[in-house]
């Protein structure tokens, strides 16, 4: 045993002919290394795993984090379920100003196919179509309120809706974007209302309106079914109301007989009513619509009013008396405290839907008072005439028929009402249709009452 230690000595302390490092001082290098290399390979390991975790945390915990994905033109970049994320911030903006001044806009759409200019007398429109060549830009996510039934269109959905929006579908054309009709695959009309850009007013007006259209349903306010946030894209779908609006119907599309009758404008008005005070009185957080008029009245077939175009409206809090903001909206039909000194609450709503009665009353614009800066306002107006009893010469001459007497100056007293100039002595929304009830059911008394005593005469 003892020679077999003393040989294997021997032999282990032999030079090798690495440098003549004796054998096992070299065994006992090599073994070093190997260990050390493994070791080298485990912390490597650690550390990539590490790493890769902590970039995993950064990207859950960044809520600003943007991912930028490459995605094919011919792919859509709307999410499977086609509906909005759920979000518990709100973006109606708190000051945003119009401007009146109406140039010429241009849009650029998307399609293989070619149609001509159409040309309006008050702005001219030219369209590029061409599908394949659409700029599918990063989509901003649109943060608001919870609304499972809004409905997210992709932009292609909307080209077959409208046929590549065409020149023939416009039905109408606002401060921010024109309006296109519509069809979808499952036979339903709407009116689409393409934004002329996504940025600034426009882009403000389109979170607004969706945020206070999206949860709310009434049979005298518009429905939105959805929108369209695609590449520059900015688009807000509605129910299609076939029968124009109320302006059209006063000013424009009528011959020497208006259409509407003194029961029809008191059923107009009274549904009117019955939608503001939805928005006033019905909701958690009132809603200040801050641009009736008659121009945003929509009329469907049954000559039912809908009140339409929500991008300029205001979310107040149930406690709050009202908001100092910039002033918007359309001439002679803003309050003139909220035109003097930005105050803005729901009376606001309450004299321009004042305005609006006068203007159903007289078939006078108020818009047409402005064309001289000498002219009195359509409010001042019709006090004059108030004053020196000249009722006839108040009410509408396309009017094919009389109100009563009574019917004619309860209305009218109504309409003082709501503009007085001490914002506070104005009534709410739902008195105004307890008000108007009683004098629609007064001048039904009226009128009946006639055709009896006619009926007797003859007998």
């Amino acid at each position: 045993m003892a020679s077999l230690i003393d040989t294997v000595y021997s032999e282990l302390s032999k030079p090798t002919i690495v440098f003549g490092i004796k054998l096992w001082l070299l065994i006992t290098i090599c073994i070093g290394l190997f260990v050390f290399l493994i070791l080298c390979c485990i912390i490597t390991c650690c550390c990539r795993k590490s790493s890769k975790k902590h970039k995993v945390g950064s990207y859950s915990k960044n809520p600003n984090l943007e991912k930028i994905v490459t995605i094919p033109s011919n792919q859509s970049l709307v999410p499977p379920n086609q509906y909005l994320v759920p979000s518990n911030q709100s973006l109606v903006p708190d000051q945003v100003q119009i401007d009146v001044n109406k140039t010429e806009h241009q849009l650029s759409v998307t399609s293989n196919r070619h149609a001509s200019n159409r040309h309006s007398s008050a702005r001219s429109y030219r369209i590029n179509r061409s599908t394949s060549d659409i700029e599918l830009d990063s989509i901003a996510p649109l943060e608001i309120s919870p609304m499972s039934w809004v409905r997210w269109f992709t932009l292609r959905e909307l080209n077959d809706a409208t046929d590549i929006f065409s020149n023939d579908n416009v039905i109408g054309e606002g401060q921010y974007g024109i309006v296109y009709r519509g069809v979808l695959p499952d036979a339903t009309w709407v009116a689409v209302k393409w934004l002329f850009n996504s940025r600034g007013q426009a882009e403000n007006e389109f979170k607004a309106e969706v945020e206070a259209l999206g949860r709310i349903r009434h049979k005298n306010l518009v429905t939105l079914l959805g929108y369209c946030l695609e590449g520059t894209s900015r688009m807000l779908v509605y129910e299609y109301v076939d029968n124009g609006n109320l302006n059209q119907w006063l000013h424009k599309d009528v011959m020497q007989v208006s259409p509407l009758t003194w029961d029809m404008r008191l059923d107009i008005l009274i549904g009117i009513a019955k939608g503001l005070s939805y928005l006033h009185e019905g909701l958690e957080h009132k809603i200040v619509h801050r641009d009736v008029k008659s121009c945003n009245i929509l009329l469907d077939q049954y000559w039912n009013p809908k009140v339409a175009d929500f991008g300029l409206s205001r979310v107040l809090d149930t406690d709050m008396t009202h908001v100092t903001t910039r002033v918007i909206g359309t001439y002679g039909y803003v309050a003139p405290e909220y035109a003097c000194a930005g105050i803005l609450n729901d009376r606001s709503d309450v004299y321009s839907f004042g305005v609006l009665v006068m203007e159903m009353v007289s078939g006078r614009s108020p818009s047409s008072f402005s064309e001289s800066p000498d002219e009195m306002s359509l409010v001042d107006w019709l006090k004059k005439l108030i004053e020196m009893q000249r009722y006839n010469d108040i009410v509408d001459p396309k009017l094919p028929d009389i109100p009563s007497s009574k019917s004619l100056k309860s209305v009218l007293l109504l309409a003082l009402r709501c503009v007085d100039p001490d914002a506070q002595q104005r009534p709410k929304m739902g008195q105004i249709v307890h008000m108007l009830e009683s004098t629609d059911h007064l001048h039904n008394h009226e009128k009946h009452k006639i055709t009896r005593e006619a009926s007797h005469s003859r007998h």
